[in-house]
């Protein structure tokens, strides 16, 4: 995790400097409303992992402590040749296991719900990197049992599961295109575009992290193809701008196919059988369209500059509430960070519905900012999670936000009645 938060700096760099070059060169690879939701999912998966990931690693931990069939010594991992080859046979292992796990959470119902919150972006850049899931814990810690049956150390099992993560970043990016050689090896952004797409050649393909050879080697490999151009997204498109909506969208019509199934063998298999199957009966009486590509249209709501100005701004706000909650986490645990997480969220949710201008949008945001703020601050002081001192500076940062927040968005919303008033007059 230590990698990964150094990391981030690089990531907010290396995206903003894709995003300038998108506006000079007017490629259209960004669009406010969706780089937004994707940084929510990823900010969601982030603060929730707090409270997550701790069931995987007692897991894995136990299966290290009592069934490894090899005693590996933490201290062969070092800088020489031997344990520069240890580090890199490490990183294959994790890479080789990481191609299941992806895999079979394409291939398996339950495994894709958690994983299509990655998917659900109709753009492609590095801002969809970010977007990850919230419930991967429920089963992704499955397969990466067999490195602690083999005997990996728990610290060398985080810094590689950290090192392919970070390497997967910058594969998110239409910028760079083929890479020659590197693409038959690595995944490389066109390996990876591949992967996103919702076209029919390229759908379930290239699952690799680091190295493209493991679907070379168990045929999931798909060239990206000059005359078939990628269609980012999902089948079954998420439609909306909430990150908690995208986190439950498959499970929501997984559930709903369980319960219209009239046989118990179905209401079971629907989670665990091949993605997109359906019992027939539950297909005939309630029977999905197919996808047309020839049709696409990216889910695009209008946004009043207003409230686009409004949203970034706050998403900036919860960025740097992030790195605060990050470091609560890190020196006073979990039990710290519960009420920040939950003021965090219920502002994620907020820009959500402002970013699709939901006819509650407004009163839903004077209420965070008038009633769940206040309400956690007084939380916060309640249990004394921050010093004095500290706490002082948090309330008086918070409260001077809150009230110019309130300000803007009642100035906003007059603006906009003011000019739909004006507009149904001239017409």
């Amino acid at each position: 995790m230590e990698l990964i938060a150094l990391a981030i700096p690089f990531f907010l760099i290396a995206l903003l400097a894709e995003l300038a070059v998108d506006k000079v060169r007017g490629t259209g690879f960004y669009r406010a409303n969706d780089a937004i939701n994707s940084l929510s999912a990823g900010t969601l998966s982030t603060t929730s992992g707090y409270f997550t990931n701790l069931l995987p690693a007692v897991i894995s931990a136990w299966v290290l402590q009592n069934f490894a069939l090899i005693d590996v010594d933490l201290a062969l991992f070092d800088m020489s040749p031997r344990g520069l080859l240890l580090w890199a046979l490490a990183l294959a292992g994790f890479d080789f296991c990481y191609y299941w796990q992806h895999r079979l959470g394409h291939e398996m119902s339950i495994l894709w719900a958690a994983h299509a919150v990655h998917h659900q972006s109709e753009d492609y850049n590095l801002s969809t990197a970010l977007r990850q899931t919230s419930t991967s814990f429920l089963f992704s810690w499955i397969f990466y049992l067999p490195l602690f049956l083999l005997g990996m150390p728990f610290e060398v099992f985080v810094t590689v599961n950290a090192l392919d993560l970070i390497y997967q970043f910058w594969v998110h990016t239409q910028l760079v295109g083929k890479l020659g050689w590197l693409d038959r090896v690595m995944v490389t952004p066109s390996n990876h575009r591949v992967h996103h797409a919702q076209n029919e050649i390229y759908i379930d393909r290239n699952y690799g992290g680091i190295f493209i050879l493991w679907d070379r080697m168990f045929g999931s490999f798909q060239e990206e193809l000059d005359d078939e151009p990628v269609v980012f997204g999902v089948r079954k498109p998420l439609r909306s701008w909430n990150p908690f909506w995208a986190n439950v969208q498959v499970y929501n019509y997984l559930w709903f196919d369980a319960v219209h199934a009239g046989r118990w063998m179905d209401k079971i298999g629907i989670w665990f059988r091949r993605t997109g199957w359906r019992p027939e009966e539950v297909e005939e009486r309630y029977p999905k369209q197919r996808a047309d590509l020839s049709t696409f249209k990216k889910f695009d709501p209008p946004l009043h500059y207003r409230v686009r100005r409004y949203v970034v701004a706050h998403l900036i706000l919860s960025a740097l509430s992030v790195l605060g909650i990050g470091v609560l986490f890190s020196t006073n645990g979990a039990n710290a960070v519960v009420i920040p997480c939950i003021a965090l969220w219920a502002t994620l949710l907020s820009l959500g519905f402002l970013s699709e201008m939901k006819s509650y949008a407004f009163r839903f945001e004077l209420v965070r900012l008038l009633i769940i703020i206040p309400t956690c601050l007084y939380g916060m002081n309640r249990y004394e999670i921050l010093a004095e001192q500290q706490f002082g500076t948090v309330v008086g940062i918070t409260l001077l936000v809150s009230l110019i927040s309130v300000a803007a968005v009642l100035a906003t919303r007059s603006s906009i009645a003011r000019e739909d008033s004006n507009n149904l007059t001239t017409q």
